[in-house]
């Protein structure tokens, strides 16, 4: 009895030893991994093409299709995502049916210059991953102590009705060569059920406030529904709005919901889209909205600057690029005034949410009063409706010095207008 006791103490006394020199092991005060998530017009277009293929109108329910995907674009999808949302620099690559992973997340402020590097080798299975090995720092992890640590993990999870949709439609995970096959089940709510947890409650609500507010300023203008209006007639009630509800919250969420509301009000879509409850708010008049006398700078405007609000100003580029990329090729030809009107909205919400001081500068200055030449630079002597020929004639083309040069002047111009500075 007294050895057991003994023996029961200097585990005791033992144990926080062996946490604390595992913690230790686990720690690095180096990142292991510093990407930055790069997008290029040619992924716009493989996105377009898989999510067209995969478009859920075209889905019988109860269907069971398999999304593939190669090495270079789950890697680039699982880098953004974990960029966008964790603040994770993210590597991943496909090798002898296992999935390579690596990862590194900066530690919280408390724990500067600390990083958490992963190393990762997993595989398809009915349970969708299996961990063949795990490695923490400098720790090994055993794969029977990761995958019981990850059994645990996704049954809390599978209480959360996110996590819970994305298991239930997910059947298996699985690699060959190099490509990753995700097969899934749809039913006729997957959709829905899908917007409905991707946006947080808090968000919704949000957009509820907002969506409101424009369906009220919209019904206050007198004028018939088939005069125009300008884009800074309604930025300037919705930050106004911004601006009353950040007092007591958060500046960079309110300019966000703003510019998501704004964007599909301008583009003529419903919210519903994203937020399957927006089908019973109160649904603003159609209006043709204006920036600097065109509806179509108005629509590059805003929708750049809801996907810089949201997803990240890189996004927004190159989603502009790519439109008029395809524009070149077929539609209305490159234009550089639309290249102009993408900037500046994405300059619009970077500023909007870059941080608490920039959210609440670019409240006031839009409050104060703005009109069109606060948001729109000089454009008149911009090129645009070139075909691809053109286009590659005078300019090279994407990347060559001449391209490089007008879109710095873009850049000029837009640093010149105060309320974008």
């Amino acid at each position: 009895m007294r050895i057991f006791l003994i023996g029961l103490v200097l585990c005791l006394l033992g144990l926080p030893v062996l946490l604390l020199g595992a913690a230790y092991l686990a720690v690095s005060d180096r990142p292991a991994l510093t990407r930055e998530t790069t997008f290029t017009p040619a992924d716009v277009q493989r996105a377009e093409a898989i999510l067209s293929k995969h478009d859920p109108r075209r889905i019988k329910a109860g269907a069971r299709r398999t999304l593939q995907l190669s090495q270079s674009e789950a890697d680039l999808a699982l880098s953004y995502l974990a960029g966008r949302y964790g603040k994770t620099s993210t590597r991943l690559s496909l090798q002898s049916g296992l999935i390579l992973f690596a990862s590194t997340t900066p530690l919280p402020m408390h724990a500067p210059d600390r990083y958490l590097n992963v190393e990762a080798v997993l595989r398809g299975s009915e349970t969708l991953l299996v961990f063949e090995s795990l490695r923490v720092g400098r720790l090994p992890v055993p794969a029977w102590l990761a995958n019981m640590a990850l059994k645990v993990t996704v049954a809390r999870l599978r209480k959360r009705a996110g996590f819970a949709l994305v298991v239930n439609t997910i059947k298996e995970i699985s690699v060959s060569g190099d490509q990753l096959s995700i097969t899934y089940d749809w039913q006729r709510d997957t959709v829905d059920n899908i917007r409905s947890a991707a946006l947080p409650p808090a968000d919704q609500a949000r957009f509820q406030v907002y969506q409101t507010h424009l369906a009220e300023n919209v019904a206050a203008i007198k004028t018939p529904a088939s005069v125009t209006i300008t884009l800074s007639e309604l930025m300037m009630p919705l930050f106004r709005l911004a601006a009353e509800r950040s007092i007591s919250g958060d500046p960079a969420g309110e300019n966000r919901a703003a510019l998501v509301v704004l964007a599909f009000y301008v583009n003529g879509k419903g919210l519903d889209a994203i937020v399957p409850a927006a089908r019973e708010w109160p649904r603003p008049a159609p209006r043709k909205v204006l920036l600097a006398g065109r509806d179509d700078f108005s629509k590059h405007f805003a929708i750049s600057a809801a996907i810089a609000g949201n997803a990240g100003a890189a996004l927004a580029d190159v989603i502009g690029l790519y439109k008029e990329v395809r524009d070149s090729r077929g539609g209305s030809g490159f234009s550089f005034n639309d290249i102009a009107a993408d900037r500046a909205g994405t300059r619009l919400g970077e500023l909007a949410v870059g941080n608490r001081e920039s959210a609440l500068k670019i409240q006031r200055l839009i409050t104060a009063g703005v009109s069109d030449k606060d948001f729109m630079p000089p454009f008149a002597d911009l090129p645009e409706f070139m075909p691809e020929p053109e286009f590659k004639r005078r300019y090279g083309g994407i990347g060559a010095p001449a391209y490089n040069a007008m879109m710095e002047d873009i850049e000029r111009r837009i640093a010149a207008l105060p309320v974008l500075r």
